[in-house]
């Protein structure tokens, strides 16, 4: 049994690793010392694809990325939130600063809930000053500080518009998860039954293809659908709130009017223009490091010097990973599709 597992886990490694590109180098000197492998694609304003790494349609667990997918489900279900700011924290994996925990607090406030109804796994806050001075206070781990309770409590308030039972929203058949499914399935066109696991959270986390995670995101920054709207704009005007201070997702949205893109877990980030060019990419081995320098290369293949208001210094420093040696920088991370980077 245990030969044939092993000989189970090996295939499907190769077969994984079959549909991926080389999205990025490690360079340490003059040495190639490291390379990070994975799928990209890039979809103009017509859908078209007009960049591809790997496999584009490869299926993916969009983990945090896919939460202004949930936002928009929600929104469509009932939940009526009175500030663009707490539509911006449902789509948050947030630093947990004050003003993070201020708006959460605020989230179940209006819904006649306290911190004591959320179910996200607890966890310090992502911010290293918050973080400081949370424990400063006494406090440990809580899910109000975990990155995901804004999620969390958008889901709450949709299940008391709604009428249905808080005490179980993350079971996978709670008719709220039932919703985010369906909507998930029609922002993507993805047509495959999605694989449905838990997430970090603990809420459900349903799988999209690349491909379809990039058309979701387009959707909701083109279609003049009320939730979609209301999504996309309070995203690209709470930058801050989406990430938090010194988060890469928060500088992309600074640096590109009216841009919507949201990280995730295991290399995943999504986003889009106005005008409905959009992206979607994974680093296969699921590592952060590459992932700004893939980003800004991203960003700039998808057009985004074009787009009036651009911060073009913002946009390449947000690119710029450096390699350190005694603290020194002496490599970079270099994009391997950058040669495709339009400008």
């Amino acid at each position: 049994m245990w030969f044939r597992l092993a000989r189970y886990g090996v295939g499907m490694t190769e077969l994984l690793i079959s549909g991926a590109g080389v999205l990025a180098e490690v360079w340490r000197g003059n040495l190639l010392e490291s390379a990070h492998l994975g799928q990209l694609v890039v979809l103009d304003d017509r859908g078209e694809t007009t960049l591809a790494v790997g496999d584009p349609d490869a299926v993916i667990y969009a983990r945090s990325s896919l939460k202004p997918l949930q936002t928009v489900a929600m929104l469509r279900a009932g939940w009526h939130p009175t500030s663009d700011a707490s539509v911006a924290l449902a789509c948050a994996s947030h630093s947990g600063e004050s003003e993070h925990l201020a708006t959460v607090r605020a989230m179940l406030r209006e819904a006649g809930l306290d911190e004591n109804a959320l179910q996200n796994t607890p966890a310090y806050p992502l911010n290293g000053d918050a973080e400081r001075r949370w424990r400063a206070n006494g406090n440990g781990p809580s899910s109000l500080t975990q990155n995901c309770s804004g999620k969390h409590a958008a889901m709450l308030a949709t299940c008391v518009a709604n009428g249905w039972d808080t005490a179980t929203y993350r079971d996978p058949a709670h008719p709220l998860q039932q919703v985010i499914s369906a909507a998930i399935a029609d922002l993507t066109g993805d047509q495959q039954s999605p694989h449905v696991t838990i997430d970090g959270c603990g809420a459900p986390l349903f799988s999209t293809t690349l491909h379809g995670l990039a058309r979701a995101f387009a959707r909701i920054a083109t279609a003049p659908d009320a939730a979609e709207v209301r999504v996309s704009r309070a995203m690209s005007a709470h930058a801050d709130l989406v990430g938090g201070t010194g988060r890469d997702v928060t500088a992309a949205m600074r640096a590109i009017p009216r841009l919507i893109c949201k990280d995730g877990a295991e290399g995943v980030y999504a986003g889009a223009f106005l005008d409905g060019t959009a992206f979607a990419f994974k680093v296969l081995d699921g590592g952060a490091r590459p992932r700004p320098a893939i980003l800004a290369a991203t960003l700039q293949a998808a057009g985004a010097l074009n787009v009036d208001g651009v911060d073009a210094a913002a946009l390449a420093a947000l690119g710029a990973v450096p390699v350190l040696g005694g603290g020194q920088p002496v490599g970079e991370v270099r994009v391997a599709f950058r040669d495709n980077c339009r400008p």
